[in-house]
């Protein structure tokens, strides 16, 4: 397999898709990687494993659709195994395993026959001590955009993913690219006060657009410098609960074909103004674990 990945837009060729099925009981409240889970552990509305097979099937229903491979994983039995963007992510042709969560680890061994099929020399684990995963990273052409966490209260947030050791080793594997990275902030306690992923609060569609949450960035510079890099015309700006509901982690398959969540009205809206289509689907049982379409999803090779 020849991995071609260099922005989120361009046309989606093969991707693995997380799944559902055998997900395993509801967690404990101490078992929740994110505060949003925890909300809905609390109140009783955890999604159950029928709603989001359901809503994983719809997603692999368009990429049928659009002729794109799917991969997907092998089961392990009683294991979240959704988000495929956390434990791996491609850049040009290379694989990055995620430094992530010592709990995970079982979920890139899933892949394993995916993984099988690229040529090792391409396969990349970054150094121990940089902690990354792949919803806080974004080619977009000769830039990586990178979300971070640089406090030094960093080992206190399970909601900090990605270290600066990490955007550094980024920057040395692709020494030809920018790498631009965006603190963001962080909340063990409270979703609407916590961007989990870069791509909770950012994410670029089409050629030049842009859809972003401001208060997700914790350094005003930082966010003001994406606007003024893509241009204020071309940038979408969310609520707080739009945030919340994760209107910024829709997935594009192509610059004029994007996956939304058939909730987000006002954004599905302005992207059909702007001449998007616009497949949507229903994905707001999986969004009650902090994480939507972009994160569910690995895109292998785009043209």
């Amino acid at each position: 397999m020849r991995l071609h990945i260099n922005n989120e837009t361009s046309k989606l060729q093969a991707v693995i898709l997380g799944i559902a099925t055998s997900n395993g009981p509801i967690p404990t409240l101490d078992e929740a990687y994110d505060p949003k889970s925890k909300e809905y552990i609390k109140a009783g509305t955890y999604p159950s494993e029928e709603d989001m097979v359901e809503e994983m099937e719809a997603v692999a229903k368009v990429f049928e659709k659009y002729d794109v491979q799917v991969f997907r994983p092998k089961i392990i039995e009683d294991y979240n195994q959704i988000f495929a963007r956390d434990i791996a992510f491609v850049i040009e042709d290379k694989f990055i395993k995620s430094n992530i969560l010592p709990d995970r680890e079982k979920e890139i061994d899933a892949i394993k026959h995916v993984i099988d099929q690229i040529d090792p020399v391409n396969i990349i684990r970054l150094p121990e001590e940089a902690h990354i995963e792949g919803g806080d990273v974004m080619p977009y052409g000769d830039y990586i955009f990178v979300g971070t966490y640089k406090g030094q209260d960093y080992p206190n947030f399970i909601t900090a993913r990605t270290n600066i050791q990490a955007v550094n080793a980024l920057q040395d594997l692709f020494p030809k690219k920018k790498v631009v990275s965006f603190s963001l902030k962080k909340s063990n306690s409270i979703a609407r006060e916590n961007a989990l992923h870069l791509d909770c609060c950012f994410q670029p569609v089409g050629k030049d657009q842009a859809i972003i949450y401001k208060e997700g960035f914790l350094i005003e510079e930082e966010y003001n410098w994406l606007v003024n890099f893509f241009g204020k015309d071309k940038i979408y700006e969310i609520t707080r609960d739009e945030m919340y509901h994760m209107n910024s982690n829709i997935f594009s398959i192509s610059e004029k074909v994007v996956i939304s969540e058939t909730n987000f009205k006002r954004l599905n809206a302005w992207l059909r103004n702007e001449g998007y289509t616009v497949e949507e689907v229903p994905y707001a049982e999986i969004s009650k674990q902090e994480g939507l379409l972009r994160c569910s999803t690995l895109p292998l090779i785009r043209e």
